[in-house]
């Protein structure tokens, strides 16, 4: 800082007067003094968050200390901990033409609507497609496997009629 001379006003101004050592020693002290105040605040790692965000208080500040609410299990256990296998995308597993087949002959629903149609009932639409895709199902899996459609009906009657012609003796 300077200091103004009183000079007269005619004149030129007068050229700066030089500080002395004390005069300089004196601002570095109060240069310093000021420097030492300029870091963070006390607990400023707990209360800083809070603080810095000003306006934004969404429900209850969160605390930066605490951790994770996983459970940690203390102590010794038997089993290992089991990994979580990964489940394929599709819906419906992965069977052989054989058993799947099998699982849509045993399948009662299918049976049961089956038996609704020969009874001369009428399914609404939806059970309707419903059957007709899982006899197609049927069919293209009766196919892949080489298996002919045959009716039991008439080979039970075809066994008895032989059977009726070995019994009587004639061919």
């Amino acid at each position: 800082m300077k200091q103004q001379n009183s000079a007269p006003q005619g004149k030129k101004p007068a050229k700066a007067r030089r500080k002395s050592r004390e005069e300089i020693d004196q601002e570095a002290r109060e240069r310093k003094r000021q420097k030492k105040h300029s870091g963070h605040a006390a607990g400023s790692r707990a209360n800083g968050e809070s603080q810095a965000k000003g306006g934004k208080s969404s429900g209850q500040a969160k605390d930066p200390r605490i951790g994770s609410k996983k459970p940690i299990q203390l102590g010794v256990t038997d089993a290992a901990p089991v990994a979580k296998q990964h489940k394929p995308k599709s819906e419906k597993p992965m069977l052989t033409p054989q058993a799947e087949l099998d699982m849509l002959e045993n399948d009662e629903r299918l049976d049961g609507l089956l038996e609704r149609l020969e009874a001369g009932e009428t399914l609404s639409k939806e059970e309707q497609s419903w059957v007709d895709a899982k006899l197609d199902r049927i069919d293209a899996l009766m196919a892949e496997l080489g298996i002919a459609w045959e009716d039991d009906e008439e080979e039970e009657e075809e066994k008895a009629d032989d059977l009726m012609r070995l019994l009587k003796g004639g061919n």
